[in-house]
C-alpha cells in the first residue's frame, strides 16, 4: 500500500511538472520577442520561466490565498530583461489566458474564485514588474546623472574628452534625457525621449519648456520649475504628464537638475524622465476598483467618505454647504427572499441608473454604501432647498415600476435629508443624522423623505444608548416592580394588583415601561425580562398570601408582550414559575393587548388556551383601541376585558358624557353576556368610580385609588381625585 501511494504521488508530480513546462513554453513564445539585449536564447528563457510558473501555480492553489508571492515573478522577469514597453501586456495576457487552464488549483474550487485569484495574481505580477523596472530605472538615472556631472566637470578641464563620453551615455541610455538652457529653450534630447513621445522624425529642439503644459500638472509643478531656474533649488522630482504627438498622454517620472557654470551661476537644466504610463494606468485601474461598487459601478463607501471629508473641511468664508440624501429601499429584503438575489441585484442596478440620472451638477455625487443603501451628496454654495429638491427627484425617478424578466417591480424608498454649513460636523455625525432621519421616514410609512432634526437625533441616540444598557441592566438588578391595586367596585376592596416594571437607570433615574419595553422588544431581551417580572410578581403574590393580610384571594396581573406570546417556551416557563413560587394558577392573570391578538390564528392562540385551561386568567388589555370586532371575543381564551381609559374620561365629572355612558354600558352588557368580567383603567375621580359601579363594571384601577408603589402599600388607598380637568 505504501509503495502504491508513492507511485501515485510521483505520477501526479510528473504530470504537474509537465503542465508547468507546457505553460512556460507558451509563455516563452509570447514574451521572448520582447526581450531587450542582452537576451537569453529561447530555450534558456523557457527554462528560466518554469520556476516562475511554479510560483504562480502554488499561489493560485494556496489556502489561505495570498497573491504577494506573484510580485517576485514580475521582479524576476525584469531581471531577465523583459523591459520592452510591450512586454508587460504580453506577460499578463498569457497568465490571464493559460494559467488556470494549464496549472489549475490542486483542490477543487468554483470557477469564479479561480478566475478572481488569477486576476489578483496578475495585479501582483504587474506591481512587482513595475517596482523592479522603477528600481532599475533609478539605477540608470543615477548612472546618467553621475556621468553627466562627471562629464560637466571634465568639460571644464578638457572639453574634447568629456563630449564623447557624455554623448555615449546620452544616446545609449533607455532613460529619456533632455537639456535646456536657463531660459527654458530645449537644446537637445536623446532618442529614448523621442520614442517616449512617439515621434522619431522630428525633434523638439528650439521649443520652450513652458509650452509643455498639461491640465493634470501638479499644482506646485511650475512653482518648482521657476525656483530651479532662479537658482533657489538645485533639483526637483515630480510625476508629470505630457501630450504625445498622437494626442495620447505620456506620464513620466521626471527629475530635473540645475547645472551651474564655474562661477556658480545657473546655466543649464538637465531633465531625466522615465515612462510610467503603464504603471499609472494600472494604479488608476486598481484605484477605480477600490473606490467603485462592482455591481452598480457607482462610487462606493470609500470614495463617498473621501468626498464627504473633503466637503466638510471648514472654509474661511463659511460659504460652502453640504447636503446629503440617505436612501434605503423599502421592503428590499422581501424581493431577495421571494424572487432571489439575482433579481435583487438586477433591481439594485436599475435603481442605481435612475439615481445616477438625478445628479447632474458638478458638485453632486451619488454612491452605493452597501446592500440597498444609497447616498447622494451635494457640495458647494448650494441653497438649502437643493437637498429636498434632489430627494423629490430621486423619489420621482423611482416611481415608475422597474421591468425585469417580464416582472413589473414597484420601488419605494425612504430618504433622510441633512443640510448645513461645512465645518460644523464630522462625516460620521452627518451620516448618523441622515441614517436616523431615514428611519424616521421609514417609520412614517416610507416612500417619502424627512428632514434631519436635532431633537429627533438626540432622542434616537438616547434610545440607542438605553438599548445598549439593557442587557447589563438585567444582570445588575436595575429593574424593580411597582404594584397598582385592582379594586372591586361593588365594595371598594383590593382584589389584586397589576405588576408594573420600572428601570432604575444609573444616569437617567427611574424610567417607565414606555421608555424601554419597545427597546426590549426590538432586541429580544423582552423574553428574559418578562420571565424575571413574572418570577418577581409570583413570589410577591405568594408573600401576600402567606402574610394573610387580605381577606379572600389576591390576584396579580402581569403584562405579556407580542414577542412573549410567540416565544415557544411561554407555557412551560409560566408553569415552572408558578411551581417554584408555590402559587396557584388562579392567582395569576396575564394581560395581552387587543392589538396583539387581532387576526391571531389558532396556533398563535394555543399557548393562551393551554394557560387558561390550567386556571390562569387571561385579560384583554386596552380593549377598544384596536379594531374591536366584538364577535371575535367568543373565540378568544380571555376571562377579563380591560377597558381603555379613553372610553371613561367623559365620566370624571358630573354630568357624565352620555355617549361614553352608552358605549361603556354596551360593552359591559356584552362582556357579562359572554361571561367576562370588566376592569376599567385610568380611574381618576370618585365621580368616575361611581358611574362605573352603576354601569356594572367589576374592578377598576387608577390614581383615584392609588398610584403604582411598593408591595407593602398595596392596601393603602388614597380615594382622592387625581384628575387635572
Amino acid at each position: 500500500m505504501g509503495s502504491s501511494g508513492t507511485a501515485v504521488e510521483t505520477v501526479g508530480s510528473d504530470a504537474r511538472d509537465d503542465r508547468l513546462r507546457r505553460f512556460a513554453a507558451i509563455w516563452s513564445r509570447a514574451v521572448h520577442p520582447a526581450l531587450t539585449a542582452p537576451a537569453m536564447a529561447r530555450a534558456e528563457f523557457e527554462r528560466y520561466l518554469v520556476p516562475l510558473a511554479r510560483t504562480l501555480s502554488d499561489a493560485l492553489s494556496a489556502r489561505p490565498f495570498d497573491p504577494r508571492p506573484a510580485a517576485s515573478v514580475g521582479e524576476a522577469l525584469v531581471r531577465a530583461h523583459c523591459t520592452d514597453p510591450d512586454a508587460l501586456p504580453l506577460i499578463l495576457g498569457v497568465i490571464d489566458a493559460y494559467l488556470v487552464l494549464y496549472c489549475p488549483p490542486d483542490r477543487p474550487m468554483p470557477a469564479e474564485e479561480s478566475r478572481a485569484r488569477c486576476s489578483r495574481l496578475q495585479h501582483a505580477v504587474a506591481a512587482g514588474f513595475a517596482r523592479a523596472l522603477h528600481e532599475r530605472t533609478l539605477v540608470e538615472q543615477e548612472a546618467v546623472c553621475g556621468a553627466a556631472l562627471a562629464a560637466q566637470a571634465e568639460t571644464e578641464q578638457a572639453l574634447h574628452r568629456s563630449e564623447a563620453r557624455f554623448r555615449a551615455v546620452f544616446e545609449g541610455t533607455a532613460v529619456g534625457v533632455g537639456i535646456a538652457d536657463i531660459e527654458g529653450r530645449i537644446m537637445d534630447v536623446n532618442k529614448a525621449t523621442l520614442r517616449m513621445f512617439g515621434n522619431l522624425q522630428s525633434t523638439p529642439t528650439g521649443r520652450n519648456v513652458g509650452e509643455l503644459v498639461h491640465p493634470d500638472d501638479a499644482p506646485d509643478f511650475w512653482a518648482l520649475y521657476h525656483q530651479l531656474v532662479r537658482g533657489e533649488r538645485d533639483h526637483y522630482r515630480v510625476e508629470k504628464p505630457y501630450y504625445r504627438s498622437d494626442g495620447s498622454v505620456l506620464w513620466t517620472d521626471l527629475s530635473v537638475a540645475l547645472l551651474r557654470d564655474t562661477s556658480g551661476r545657473p546655466q543649464y537644466q538637465l531633465a531625466l524622465m522615465e515612462d510610467i504610463t503603464e504603471r499609472r494606468q494600472l494604479h488608476e485601474r486598481l484605484r477605480y476598483e477600490a473606490t467603485h461598487d462592482a455591481l452598480t459601478g457607482l462610487p462606493n463607501r470609500t470614495l463617498f467618505f473621501e468626498r464627504l471629508d473633503h466637503a466638510l473641511e471648514p472654509r474661511a468664508d463659511g460659504s460652502r454647504r453640504v447636503s446629503l440624501c440617505y436612501l434605503d429601499i423599502d421592503g428590499f429584503k422581501a424581493v431577495n427572499d421571494s424572487l432571489g438575489h439575482t433579481v435583487g441585484d438586477q433591481l439594485l442596478v436599475a435603481v442605481a441608473e435612475r439615481l445616477r440620472a438625478c445628479v447632474t451638477g458638478s458638485g453632486e455625487l451619488v454612491a452605493r454604501l452597501g446592500g440597498d443603501e444609497f447616498v447622494a451628496l451635494i457640495t458647494g454654495p448650494a441653497a438649502p432647498g437643493d437637498a429636498t429638491a434632489l430627494a423629490r427627484r430621486m423619489l420621482a425617478a423611482l416611481a415608475e415600476p422597474v421591468h425585469l424578466d417580464g416582472r413589473h417591480l414597484s420601488v419605494r424608498a425612504s430618504i433622510g435629508v441633512v443640510d448645513g454649513a461645512a465645518g460644523k460636523r464630522g462625516a460620521a455625525e452627518v451620516l448618523r443624522s441622515a441614517d436616523i432621519t431615514m428611519y424616521r421616514a421609514k417609520a412614517a410609512g416610507g416612500n417619502r423623505y424627512e428632514l434631519a432634526d436635532a431633537d429627533s437625533d438626540a432622542r434616537a441616540i438616547a434610545r440607542h444608548s438605553l438599548t445598549n444598557c439593557l442587557p447589563a441592566a438585567l444582570d445588575n438588578g436595575e429593574f424593580f416592580i411597582e404594584y397598582q391595586p385592582l379594586v372591586r367596585l361593588s365594595d371598594g376592596t383590593v382584589r389584586g394588583a397589576e405588576a408594573l416594571v420600572r428601570w432604575l437607570h444609573p444616569a437617567h433615574g427611574v424610567l417607565g415601561p414606555d421608555q424601554f419595553i419597545p427597546l426590549a422588544e426590538s432586541t429580544g431581551l423582552i423574553v428574559p425580562l418578562g420571565r424575571w417580572v413574572l418570577e418577581e410578581a409570583a413570589r410577591q403574590a405568594r408573600s401576600w398570601k402567606s402574610a394573610g393580610q387580605y381577606e379572600g384571594p389576591l390576584r396579580v396581573n402581569v403584562n405579556l408582550s407580542p414577542s412573549q406570546l410567540r416565544y415557544p417556551g411561554l407555557v412551560a416557563d409560566t408553569v415552572a414559575v408558578l411551581d417554584d413560587a408555590g402559587l396557584d394558577p388562579t392567582a395569576l392573570c396575564l394581560e395581552v393587548t387587543e392589538n396583539a391578538l387581532i387576526g391571531a390564528d389558532e396556533d398563535e392562540l394555543r399557548p393562551l388556551r393551554e394557560l387558561a385551561d390550567l386556571g390562569v386568567d387571561i385579560a384583554l388589555d386596552d380593549f377598544g383601541t384596536g379594531y374591536s370586532n366584538l364577535s371575535y371575543l367568543r373565540r378568544l381564551p380571555v376571562s377579563t376585558l380591560k377597558l381603555d381609559r379613553s372610553f371613561t374620561r367623559g365620566m370624571q365629572r358630573a354630568p357624565a358624557d352620555p355617549v361614553d355612558v352608552k358605549i361603556v354600558e354596551g360593552i359591559v352588557s356584552l362582556a357579562h353576556t359572554l361571561d367576562l368580567s370588566v376592569t376599567v383603567e385610568g380611574v381618576e375621580t370618585g365621580t368616575q368610580a361611581d358611574h362605573l359601579r352603576l354601569l356594572g363594571c367589576d374592578t377598576a384601577q387608577g390614581w383615584y385609588y392609588a398610584r403604582p408603589g411598593p408591595p407593602e402599600r398595596l392596601h393603602t388607598l388614597s380615594l382622592a381625585d387625581a384628575s387635572s380637568s
